[in-house]
């Protein structure tokens, strides 16, 4: 199983919407994930929310950290983030580049 995953690396971006804005972050996020699509080395890119902490968690799944690096500058240059300042959040985001454990 370990040499599946070898080398994936995994974005995940943790946002915590006031609740009157829920629909705006999750459709922010959806447009990050149609910017991505055909980028070299995406495996699967999207917004999941979690029902019972009304969290939202933009994952984004990459054939290595090299390629994640790669595709981030073309896919946010024509990106106009809806909300700069933070205000559809209680608290900022957070964010975590992950990869498989070495056992």
């Amino acid at each position: 199983m370990t040499q599946r995953w070898s080398g994936v690396f995994a974005h995940l971006t943790i946002k915590y919407p006031r609740p009157e804005h829920a629909d705006d972050v999750l459709a922010s996020m959806q447009r990050v994930a149609e910017l991505a699509q055909g980028a070299a080395g995406l495996i699967r890119i999207g917004p999941w929310q979690d029902a019972r902490s009304g969290r939202i968690v933009g994952l984004a799944l990459w054939e290595s950290k090299q390629a994640f690096e790669a595709a981030m500058p073309r896919i946010f240059e024509s990106y106009d983030d809806p909300d700069p300042d933070g205000a559809w959040c209680e608290r900022p985001t957070d964010v975590l580049h992950i990869s498989p454990a070495e056992i």
